[in-house]
């Protein structure tokens, strides 16, 4: 599946506006140096950004995907703001926590999704999978069924492609740094 081109024109330019930072160096989650950094939350917490950002992870997702979410903190505008856009359908949207909750229910899985599901993990950005492939290993430990992963941004050439491939999970970037005017590295 492929997002269409005025989604895809109309979410890269709100992007390069709000949420890319050019002022580098940063250090990225993953441990890396980088010149550039999205601060996707800039998007993906902005009411116009974050319409834009629903629209287009729905136009990508799987027609079986009854939910969609990821690791707390990336995932979650995402997923509420996909699960929002694609409400007619019954879209869900659920988080997963960094640590299991020793209170309350407990557990690391929050919002509606339960065994039998077939999800979507979403984030903002990616540069490794591993917060993808932390996700997918909790929910599969629940019977959770992993139909695919989206991010907004790719940032990995290709390894997060790799990694979630050897664990049987398409993934798709829909913005690549060269969409953004930023060199990959």
């Amino acid at each position: 599946m492929r997002i269409s081109s005025g989604a895809l024109e109309s979410l890269v330019d709100h992007l390069k506006r709000h949420a890319l930072r050019t002022d580098g160096p940063f250090t990225l989650a993953s441990g890396a140096t980088s010149s550039w950094y999205l601060d996707g939350r800039q998007t993906t917490f902005d009411g116009v950004g974050a319409a834009l950002v629903g629209r287009a992870v729905l136009e990508v997702l799987d027609e079986d995907v009854t939910a969609v979410g990821g690791l707390t903190m990336g995932a979650d505008p995402v997923a509420v703001a996909t699960a929002i856009a694609g409400a007619g359908r019954g879209l869900r949207a659920f988080s997963i926590r960094k640590q299991a909750k020793d209170h309350g229910t407990g557990g690391r899985i929050v919002g509606p999704v339960r065994a039998g599901d077939r999800v979507a993990l979403v984030d903002d950005t990616v540069t490794t999978g591993s917060s993808f492939l932390e996700a997918a290993a909790v929910l599969r430990r629940e019977d959770i069924q992993i139909v695919q992963a989206v991010a907004l941004v790719d940032r990995s050439g290709g390894v997060v492609s790799a990694r979630l491939e050897a664990e049987d999970v398409p993934f798709l970037g829909l913005v690549t740094p060269d969409a953004l005017g930023v060199d990959p590295g």
